[in-house]
C-alpha cells in the first residue's frame, strides 16, 4: 500500500495514492480529475481493486467499519466518499476514528466540496491524509490559465486572443470550458489560432452580464438591450448587470488615466490584456461623456437595488442614457 502522504496540500495534477485522500473544494471539474487521477493510479497498483461509492448524506452507521473489515480473501478496496461537505453525524463519528488507524488493504478517497460543515474533520484530514486543494475557478484571469494549463499538458499551444475568445464564447460553466478546450485540442493540429475557436464557437452567444457591459459602452444599444433582457431571462439580476456595467465604466476611466498619465496597468491594478482591450472600447468617448455615464450608473444602481418601482426598467434606463452619452461623444468627436 502507499504510505500515508504529509505536509502541504497538492493540486490535482499532482494527486497521489494515499490510505485517504482529501479531495477539497468547490470546484467539480477539479475535483473529479483528482478522483479519477487517484483511482487510475489505485488500479494501476492493483488492478483488482474493489471501487465501492459512498454518499456522505446517506450514510449508514458502522457501515466504514464494515467495510473496511480484513477481506477473507486479501481484496484490496478503494473506498470513494462523495458529498463530505453534506455528512451526517454518523459518518463524521467513523471517519475520525478510522483517520487514526486506517486499514491495510484500503485506500479511501474523501471529497469535500467546501464549506464549514465537517470542519473537525477537515482539521484531522489535513494533518493526516493527502490533500489536494481544488479550488473555484470564477473570474476570467482563472478560466484563461485553465485552458493554457489543459493545452500545456496535451503539449499544445493555444493564441492569446483565441484563450480569450473560448472563454468569452464558452461563458461561465468551467465543464464545459474544459469540454471545448478538449475537442479543440482533438480536432485540430498545430497552434490553435482564433480563427479556430471562431469555427467551432462564433455562432454561440451566451449574454453574461460581462456582454451586456461591453455592447453598452460601445454604443449598440439594441444588441445590449436584447442581451440585457435574455440575460435577466436566463438568470442574471438587474444588480448583477448594473455592477458588471459599473466595473467597465471604472475600467475606462482607469485606461483613460493610464493613457494621458502614460502609467501601467500595474500601477492601476489591471490586468494587462483586460487594460488592451478596455483601451480599444476607449475610442470614441470623451471625459465628460463618461462622468454623464457614471453619473447615469450610479442612478440607476440605487433603482435595481430598490428606490424604482421596476429594477428591470431601471437597468433598461440606465443602459440607454450610457449608451446615448457613448455616441453623442462619439459624434461630437468626428
Amino acid at each position: 500500500m502507499a504510505k500515508r502522504a504529509k505536509g502541504k496540500a497538492r493540486s490535482w495534477q499532482e494527486a497521489k495514492l494515499a490510505p485517504i485522500v482529501l479531495v477539497h473544494g468547490k470546484e467539480q471539474v477539479l475535483a473529479e480529475r483528482a478522483i479519477e487521477s487517484v483511482t487510475n493510479q489505485a488500479r494501476h497498483t492493483a488492478p483488482d481493486v474493489e471501487i465501492i461509492d459512498l454518499e456522505a448524506p446517506a450514510y449508514a452507521p458502522m457501515q466504514l467499519l464494515t467495510l473496511t473489515s480484513p477481506s477473507l480473501f486479501g481484496e484490496v478496496r478503494l473506498i470513494r466518499i462523495a458529498n463530505a461537505h453534506q455528512l451526517n453525524d454518523a459518518l463524521l463519528g467513523d471517519l475520525l476514528a478510522y483517520a487514526d488507524a486506517p486499514a491495510d488493504d484500503c485506500w479511501m478517497i474523501v471529497h469535500h466540496g467546501g464549506g464549514m460543515r465537517g470542519k473537525k474533520l477537515l482539521d484531522k484530514l489535513k494533518t493526516t491524509a493527502e490533500v489536494i486543494e481544488c479550488p473555484e475557478i470564477k473570474y476570467d484571469n482563472q478560466k484563461i490559465d485553465f485552458v493554457h494549463a489543459d493545452f500545456a499538458r496535451a503539449k499544445r499551444t493555444i493564441s492569446k486572443d483565441a484563450v480569450q475568445a473560448l472563454v468569452q464564447a464558452v461563458g461561465s460553466d468551467v465543464a464545459e470550458l474544459a469540454a471545448a478546450a478538449a475537442q479543440l485540442i482533438s480536432d485540430t493540429t498545430g497552434k490553435v489560432t482564433i480563427g479556430d475557436v471562431r469555427r467551432y464557437y462564433g455562432s454561440r452567444v451566451e449574454a453574461t452580464v460581462f456582454h451586456v457591459a461591453e455592447a453598452t459602452v460601445r454604443g449598440e444599444l439594441a444588441t445590449a438591450l436584447t442581451l440585457a433582457r435574455h440575460a435577466q431571462e436566463t438568470g442574471a439580476s438587474p444588480v448583477a448587470i448594473m455592477g458588471a456595467l459599473a466595473a467597465k465604466l471604472r475600467n475606462l476611466i482607469k485606461v483613460g488615466v493610464m493613457v494621458t498619465r502614460k502609467m501601467s496597468a500595474s500601477e492601476l491594478k489591471l490586468n494587462p490584456w483586460v487594460a488592451k482591450k478596455t483601451r480599444g472600447d476607449l475610442r470614441g468617448w470623451t471625459p465628460e461623456a463618461l462622468a454623464e455615464a457614471l453619473a447615469a450608473v450610479a442612478a440607476g444602481d440605487e433603482g435595481v437595488k430598490g428606490r424604482a418601482k421596476d429594477p428591470h426598467y431601471a437597468l433598461e434606463k440606465t443602459i440607454i442614457a450610457v449608451a446615448a452619452a457613448r455616441n453623442s461623444a462619439g459624434r461630437r468627436s468626428r
